[in-house]
């Protein structure tokens, strides 16, 4: 049950704080040693974000759920959540954001990661894909990233799309520690979480888990 509740958000007993994130313990000797090869390339990687509760999850899933943030496609248009049913509702949000306790930020393995020595200071970094093709600002980071990240331990399990999560480059997974959680977020765990919690459309949600955890949280990129 402990590392049940680590996985989906519920406990942060395997984290530690580095540099004002909060990171799995097990990954941050190796996502130092990341950051001082990138360093030594010309390459200033930084984390833009660690760790997520499932209480923090919940809020972005809610917020997106009711219209309060915008949900957008592949294409980057915004979608139109009225004019779609209940379960189509799930899959539009779910191209980018994951289910409360079903995401890989709660192992505190998982980072999006960027340059901010390349954009000016007031930059507002997006995390889309544009940012990091290749006239992107981040296009030498994801070219870093291709040739060097499994040398430290790390991949991206959603580097390019496979039918469930939309491509995204700039997320990198401590493969070791990752592993450890991802076999206990589980539907019966991720239900647990969800049974308690205020999540908008749980219940859709619920009813639907086993194929909405197949096509998003199952489908992932192999190793670079």
């Amino acid at each position: 049950m402990r590392l049940a509740l680590c996985a989906t958000g519920r406990s942060e007993e395997h984290l530690c704080d580095w540099q004002g994130h909060s990171l799995n313990r097990e990954a941050l000797a190796d996502f130092q040693r990341l950051q001082q090869g990138a360093q030594a390339d010309g390459i200033d990687l930084r984390i833009a974000s660690a760790f997520r509760s499932f209480s923090r999850q919940a809020m972005i899933w809610n917020n997106k759920y009711q219209g309060v943030r915008p949900v957008f496609d592949a294409q980057q248009q915004v979608v139109d959540l009225t004019s779609l049913s209940p379960l189509d509702r799930l899959h539009a949000i779910m191209l980018y954001s994951a289910l409360p306790g079903a995401s890989r930020h709660h192992f505190g393995s998982d980072f999006d990661v960027w340059d901010p020595s390349v954009v000016a200071e007031d930059y507002q970094l997006q995390l889309s894909p544009d940012e990091y093709a290749d006239t992107g600002p981040f296009a030498n980071l994801n070219l870093w990233l291709r040739e060097h990240l499994q040398e430290f331990g790390f991949y991206r399990p959603y580097l390019k799309y496979q039918g469930g999560v939309a491509a995204e480059p700039w997320h990198i997974s401590h493969i070791s520690s990752a592993e450890t959680l991802q076999n206990w977020q589980n539907p019966s765990t991720i239900a647990d979480a969800l049974i308690e919690s205020e999540v908008a459309g749980k219940e859709v949600i619920i009813t639907h888990l086993d194929e909405l955890y197949e096509r998003y949280v199952l489908t992932l990129c192999d190793p670079e």
